[in-house]
């Protein structure tokens, strides 16, 4: 029981049916899943731990919210990992069905820019975009698997579920992003097969970066509009659809 009411409440902030800095109800949890209070604070208490939550005096247990530098340390944190990793990976031979799932992985990528085109649309739309992040999931979880590691790919999985979970909102990527994000899982993959460590190394490097930039820049235009929202909350109402 405590380990289904851990996987509900991680799938419910994943889902972001519970959101950044909201307070949660053990009471309310337990009768939405129909068990006791007592595997629901069990699984609370881990998710304290590991971090989606957090415990603060009089308001009970809530959310995480993170800011602008918990970001930048889980970025720091993944690219000294998975960096590590694939320098790992890359310095063996790899075994011919893992390389050849890895480059099936990397060419996915085609596929949506495929898809974009073929719509004429400008960006991925939502359900696109949920089966690009799936895609882009496989890919670095592999590259933790080739390197052999349980304990890095726990933490880098914990830590692309936060990053996930707690930044903002991405617009759907463009032909543009796509053809970036081909252009570094083709190489790392090329470079691993090819068991040049170095090239596999800074190209993944410089892949992590480029996402930590564009998630900063996603969280400074939306803590900017939160504050021109504080600051003058009567325009933004002027312009907010109205509830019937």
């Amino acid at each position: 029981m405590r380990e289904k009411a851990y996987i509900y409440i991680q799938r419910k902030i994943a889902a972001r049916g519970l959101i950044g800095g909201s307070p949660i109800s053990e009471l309310l949890l337990a009768k939405e899943m129909g068990i006791s209070r007592t595997p629901i604070r069990e699984a609370m208490g881990q998710l304290v731990a590991e971090g989606l939550l957090e415990q603060i005096p009089n308001r009970g247990v809530v959310v995480v919210q993170l800011n602008r530098r918990d970001i930048i340390d889980l970025y720091e944190l993944r690219e000294a990992l998975e960096v590590y990793a694939v320098s790992k990976a890359a310095q063996y031979s790899v075994n011919p069905s893992d390389l050849a799932r890895l480059q099936e992985l990397a060419d996915g990528v085609l596929v949506f820019k495929a898809e974009l085109e073929k719509s004429g649309k400008s960006a991925l739309d939502l359900q696109q975009m949920h089966r690009f992040v799936s895609c882009d999931l496989a890919f670095h979880t592999l590259l933790m698997r080739i390197a052999a590691n349980r304990r890095i790919l726990k933490v880098v999985n914990e830590t692309r579920l936060l990053i996930r979970i707690f930044t903002m909102h991405r617009d759907g990527h463009k032909i543009a992003d796509l053809d970036q994000i081909y252009r570094y899982h083709n190489e790392v993959a090329q470079a691993i097969a090819r068991q040049d460590r170095d090239s596999a190394m800074s190209v993944l490097s410089e892949h992590i970066q480029t996402s930590l930039k564009e998630r900063l820049e996603e969280y400074d235009h939306w803590e900017r509009e939160m504050s021109l929202r504080e600051s003058e909350p009567v325009f933004f109402d002027m312009f907010s659809p109205a509830v019937s």
